[in-house]
Order: structure tokens, then sequence, then C-alpha cells
């Protein structure tokens, strides 16, 4: 699978997404630092690579319909996280992907824990 990494997620992260065999590119890459979250998902829809991030304002399936897009994964932090828990969370992702299919969803990924959000037929 194509990924789109935010750039918040660092080497650790694209290197375990790589190992598990997706194709990992990243914002910083793609000369998207610092570009408005429209301008980053218009570009995901464009190259069709599923984004993963950690900025909340994709969690909203109202500003960021999934159904047209490859998918989108937000990753969730505790309010106090600990070294472990974004590589927890992305560890979560990279067994998730190899169980289920992302595309055309919302998912909210946790440590152990992905919560889907399947758009309805009507949006």
């Amino acid at each position: 699978m194509q990924i789109n990494l935010d750039e918040n997620l660092g080497a650790r992260g694209r290197q375990l997404l790589e190992q598990a065999g997706h194709d990992v590119a990243t914002v910083t890459e793609q000369g998207l630092t610092s570009a408005s979250d429209e301008r980053r998902i218009d570009v995901c829809k464009r190259e069709s690579p599923c984004l993963v991030t950690l900025d909340l304002d994709f969690s909203n399936p109202f500003l960021f319909p999934p159904k047209d897009d490859a998918g989108i994964a937000v990753i969730r932090l505790p309010r106090q996280p600990r070294p472990d828990d974004l590589f927890d969370a992305l560890q979560t992702l990279v067994t998730a992907l190899a169980n289920d299919s992302i595309e055309g969803t919302l998912w909210s990924v946790e440590r152990g824990r992905v919560r889907q959000y399947l758009p309805d037929e009507e949006e």
C-alpha cells in the first residue's frame, strides 16, 4: 500500500511501515511541509496514498470525507504519552493494515485499538 506519512511521525515510524511492505513517502519529501490540510489531502487523492498523521483535524469526516480517499489513519496518543506510545500505535496500524482495507475509511488508531469510521452511502 502507498502511504503518505506526516512529517511528525519520524524515521522509526517510516521504517516500521516499510518493513511491513508499504511504499512510504513523507510530507517533507513531497515538499508539503507547512502545506494546508486541504492541499495535503488533495495530493493524497491525486496520488492515491493513504494518509497517516497525528493531525487531529483529519479525524473530522465532515471536513475530510474518507469515502473518496485511499484512507486516512489518525494516530491518537494519550494526553501524557510515553516514549513508546507512538511506536506501539504505529505497530497497531501495521497489524490492522495486514488484516483489513483502509480504503475509503477513516481509522482512529491508538495502542492496541483501531476504531473505523465507515461513511454512509448517502454522504
